[in-house]
């Protein structure tokens, strides 16, 4: 038998064992807050570290070390830290980098609950950032001050599907002494493997394609073990940003399937952008599995698979984009993503409305932008109800 194992078969069963006292092939949900003891020496070893054991589930708890242990193995990374959803990882993972008066380098197409911690919380504790509007690595570096402590990025991005070199910003980072944080979610594990490519940490929102059904919040960081090991101890145990044990275990059961959607996923929305990049009524489609994309060159070079995100431009700007949204019938009108059904979103009225229209349209969110995430319907039907939907 070979030493490594595919991505399917860790997918299935990393991290997870038949229980040893009972024999249950599935992980039990171990749902309690607090663990015995035998006794108080045995407490006493538990609660300062000298013996491995579960005392309370805020601090740790056998469902959730399980889902660590298995998006550990699928990402390659030495330790994970699951917490209560994607933006307790994003908060807690930055916060793990940054203290009074250090500076964050951040590229300016991120999912909007990331800009805000960055642009909004952050200043509270004096931290400031700067955000990038390219996507050229000379940009990031130009954007770099002897107080930055943190590059901080996602690729595939949300909404605008940009795509950045990640060995390149990655050794940029590394250059100047400072750690890389890539946000994972719209690849996954699956897609792309940016701890290989030199990343130092990756976050995701693993309510949406590690789950992927759409019925658990959740969020994982992973990085090398002795900053995992602080963050736990130190930023997410005290803000309380932990993962409950059945949502630990819904993500569990969703990983399980995730090469499978994945690859289901990717092929479906390579067809409806193709579809959409030849409508009439379309201006623009972000995606980066077609030729014309900008970044299409670099994500056959870094990904898997071009994801299941596609954004689109509406003739007709924002009333038109909310149009397509209003008559479309399979799509469901939904803020989120990953899901095994496909779900559609107006940019402007709804995730980014608050954002000014100039800061909004700086970074290809226009009036009319509308975004998909593609599930595993068939592919014709979601393109007859595309199809339907742009007749008006």
């Amino acid at each position: 038998m070979k030493d490594e194992l595919a991505f399917a078969t860790l997918a299935v069963h990393a991290g997870e064992a038949p229980c040893p006292a009972t024999g249950a092939l599935d992980t039990p949900i171990y749902q309690s807050t607090a663990f015995v003891s035998a006794n108080s020496d045995e407490m006493a070893a538990v609660y300062g570290e000298q013996k491995f054991g579960y005392m309370y589930t805020r601090w740790g708890n056998p469902t959730i070390r399980a889902l660590e242990k298995k998006v550990a193995a699928l990402e390659g990374a030495e330790a994970a830290l699951a917490t209560a959803s994607g933006m307790a990882a994003i908060s807690s993972a930055i916060l793990g980098c940054v203290k009074t008066g250090d500076h964050v380098v951040a590229s300016r197409s991120l999912y909007g609950g990331a800009y805000n911690f960055l642009n909004k919380t952050l200043p509270r504790f004096g931290v400031t950032a700067t955000f990038v509007g390219s996507t050229r690595v000379e940009d990031f570096e130009k954007a770099l001050q002897p107080n930055t402590r943190l590059l901080y990025f996602e690729t595939p991005s949300n909404p605008v599907l940009d795509i950045l070199d990640i060995a390149a910003l990655a050794e940029l980072a590394r250059s100047r002494g400072i750690p890389s944080m890539l946000d994972n979610t719209f690849a996954t594990p699956a897609l792309q493997q940016p701890l290989a490519l030199g990343v130092t940490v990756v976050v995701h929102s693993s309510t949406k394609y590690l789950c992927g059904h759409g019925d658990a919040l959740g969020g994982i960081i992973l990085g090398a073990k002795d900053y995992i090991y602080e963050l736990s101890h130190e930023i997410v145990r005290d803000l309380g940003g932990v993962s409950s044990p059945f949502n630990a275990w819904l993500i569990l059961r969703g990983i399980r399937t995730l090469h499978l959607r994945i690859s289901a996923q990717c092929s479906n929305a390579q067809k409806v952008a193709e579809f959409l990049a030849a409508h009439p009524r379309v201006e623009r489609v972000n995606y980066p599995g077609l030729a014309g994309h900008p970044g299409h060159e670099l994500a056959k070079r870094q990904m898997k698979g071009f994801g299941a995100i596609i954004s689109f431009e509406v003739k007709g700007g924002y009333e038109s984009g909310k149009k397509v949204m209003d008559r479309v019938k399979i799509f469901a009108r939904a803020a989120s993503l990953g899901d095994t059904r496909s779900l559609i979103v107006h940019s402007a009225s709804t995730s980014h409305r608050a954002v000014p229209r100039p800061q909004r349209l700086a970074i290809g969110i226009s009036d009319g932008l509308v975004r998909l995430s593609v599930g595993i319907e068939a592919a014709e039907d979601l393109i007859a109800d595309l199809e339907q939907a742009l007749e008006f």
